[in-house]
């Protein structure tokens, strides 16, 4: 393995492109790519903004094939797997406020399960447009802020993350609590 990442580290943005496409088309990778940023980042910051760039495209690539995946044969087996009549409940939540459990998780650097939310937003008809634009619209600041993190403290950035993990959890919680506000004062506004 550390070959592996000796290997992808030398390819640069090239290198952290296969692995975020690779990754975010299921492939379990937990924390790789984020390690793979912040490494290049550290090693050669003249590349941090390019791998952190590679990355967010890599990673929209992967999601887009997952979310195809599970478009293609996701509803079928949501509706054999889950007959109950919660099931309708859980994919009108999901239409309304899915993909904010989609945006959090693929925004914050603390391992989350991305990919079962990736499936359902796929499986349950998120339109692509929409769920293209959450996926790019998280992983700009957190692959960009990464490469700054490496580029800024080098081989401390893990230490770092470990440090302040209690408040990006807080910040992401919050933000989900925030963001579900908003989209629940919307709806009222649209109603009346």
């Amino acid at each position: 393995m550390r070959e592996l990442a000796l290997t992808l580290e030398s390819w640069g943005p090239a290198g952290a492109f296969l692995l975020a496409v690779l990754d975010s088309a299921g492939v379990p990778l937990p924390a790789t790519v984020d390690a793979l940023i912040v490494l290049v980042a550290a090693t050669n910051p003249g590349l941090a903004w390019g791998t952190a760039a590679a990355t967010v495209a890599g990673s929209a690539i992967g999601c887009m094939i997952l979310f195809g995946i599970a478009r293609k044969g996701g509803k079928l087996y949501l509706d054999r797997q889950t007959p109950s009549p919660g099931a309708g409940k859980f994919r009108g939540w999901f239409s309304r406020y899915g993909l904010l459990t989609v945006f959090i998780p693929t925004l914050i650097p603390i391992p989350m399960p991305v990919k079962i939310f990736v499936l359902s937003a796929g499986a349950l008809g998120v339109p692509w447009r929409s769920f293209l634009a959450v996926i790019v619209a998280a992983r700009i600041p957190r692959y960009f802020g990464l490469a700054l993190l490496g580029r800024q403290l080098g081989e401390n950035s893990g230490a770092w993350l470990k440090a302040n993990i209690w408040y990006l959890s807080a910040f992401a919680l919050l933000l989900f609590v925030a963001l579900y506000l908003g989209v629940k004062i919307a709806d009222r506004r649209r109603v009346e």
